[in-house]
């Protein structure tokens, strides 16, 4: 399967991916209060892959908005 079928067609996998990733990046910045120091390790991988996933469905977007531009200029 191309990359390009996957971005088109499955479009919402990577928008459930970047929402993921926030709501795992907003989840854990919370647990970084102090209240909740006992959970820090876990905020610090809820941080990091919520934001390794955010970056994930940035990258589908962009590669969507990539293809939609080639088809519009024809080429």
């Amino acid at each position: 399967m191309q990359l390009e079928t996957i971005v088109r067609e499955y479009r919402h996998w990577h928008l459930a991916i970047a929402v993921t990733g926030n709501a795992l990046f907003v989840i854990g910045s919370v647990l970084f209060f102090k209240i909740f120091e006992t959970w820090q390790t876990l905020a610090v991988w809820m941080f990091v892959v919520g934001s390794a996933l955010m970056f994930v469905g940035a990258l589908g977007e962009v590669t969507k908005a990539v293809y939609e531009k080639r088809e519009r200029d024809g080429g």
